[in-house]
């Protein structure tokens, strides 16, 4: 049999309990012959079952270490195992729509493209809001009697806006970036510019790698025939809100934002910065402590409870940031002297 031409790297984004949802619909909507690598950084015992069954039923590459990953972390392991003229990245938080890998290819093979998205939705109902359909990322300078300052432009096409409203503009054209929630990317690209950048531990990963693309002299297709849905949502169950709260902890927010300015030589004091250090935690107050606070005050969010909150919760997010670091800094000695294992990497086909 021929090998297929392309790659499917499945890995983390925010959370564990979606895992089955997202897989399923990959198997069950995709026509085109593809390989399939899970990485599976630190799901709780019953995720890691599942994932072995199914690797075992389905005959797909299955990567799991025993502690969380980054994106870029968990994402470069996988593509560490690819040898296909294309790979996707998928988040395990995404639903795939029927056709989807079909359009992405064709895309890619009409237009040459090195990187294709689809159109990416949000939400349920499923395929009915838009989250992304391509954009613009691109670095600008501007002169200022200081010197020459150099600034970041990012721009996300028809965000929020429904299908419905604006489907007679939604059509295939060139863009600047994708996200990693999906998107389809010719193979031979990282022979150029390495692998993912692992300083970027939450944040600009999408936007450093497109970055880097162009550089190369890479292009991007936006391609809305393909069809995904990111679907964002937590379960209170502590293994998933530990990892939720690393991944979007103040100090890998602080340190991605402070590595992508250093790498690209970018002003931290314009607005883009200025945003999303004002913003910080948002993520986490959004998707984990104001549900929290509905439900313990039965519907009600007094301020003055959520303000006690929120102090109390930075420091709690602080001590899993600090616990995850001194673990990893241990366990990292302890693999030095135990070599050959830099990593509790199991690989299972």
């Amino acid at each position: 049999m021929n090998k297929p031409k392309v790659t499917i790297v499945v890995s983390q984004r925010e959370r564990f309990s979606y895992t089955r949802e997202s897989l399923e619909s990959i198997y069950e909507n995709t026509q085109v012959p593809f390989s399939l690598i899970y990485v599976d950084g630190g799901s709780p015992r019953h995720i890691q079952r599942y994932l072995e069954e199914q690797a075992q039923e389905r005959q797909f590459q299955l990567i799991r270490t025993e502690h969380y990953l980054a994106p870029n972390q968990a994402r470069n392991l996988g593509l560490q195992q690819v040898d296909s003229e294309y790979l996707v990245f998928i988040d395990n938080d995404v639903i795939v729509n029927p056709g989807w890998l079909n359009s992405l290819l064709e895309c890619a093979q009409e237009t040459e493209a090195t990187v294709v998205c689809p159109l990416t939705c949000i939400g349920k109902p499923l395929g009915e809001t838009i989250h992304l359909a391509g954009g613009e990322a691109h670095i600008f300078i501007e002169s200022q009697e200081t010197g020459i300052k150099r600034r970041v432009h990012e721009k996300h096409y028809f965000v929020n806006r429904k299908v419905t409203d604006v489907c007679n503009q939604l059509y295939r054209q060139k863009c600047e970036f994708a996200e990693f929630h999906c998107m389809l990317v010719r193979t031979e690209i990282f022979q150029q510019i390495g692998l993912l950048d692992e300083g970027l531990l939450s944040t600009r990963e999408h936007i450093d790698f497109c970055l880097m693309v162009a550089e190369a002299g890479g292009n991007f297709y936006c391609e809305p025939a393909s069809v995904v849905t990111y679907v964002p949502g937590l379960k209170f169950e502590l293994p998933e809100l530990a990892f939720f709260m690393l991944r979007w902890s103040d100090a890998w927010e602080i340190a991605s934002l402070e590595h992508f300015s250093q790498k690209w030589d970018l002003m931290t004091n314009d607005k883009y910065f200025k945003k999303r250090y004002k913003r910080m935690g948002h993520r986490r107050h959004q998707g984990f402590l104001k549900p929290l606070l509905s439900r313990l005050a039965f519907g009600q969010n007094p301020l003055w409870l959520e303000k006690i909150a929120i102090a109390l919760e930075k420091k709690l997010n602080q001590y899993i940031s600090d616990r995850y670091t001194q673990s990893q800094a241990a366990f990292k000695s302890t693999a030095t002297i135990n070599e050959p294992v830099p990593e509790q990497l199991l690989i299972r086909n």
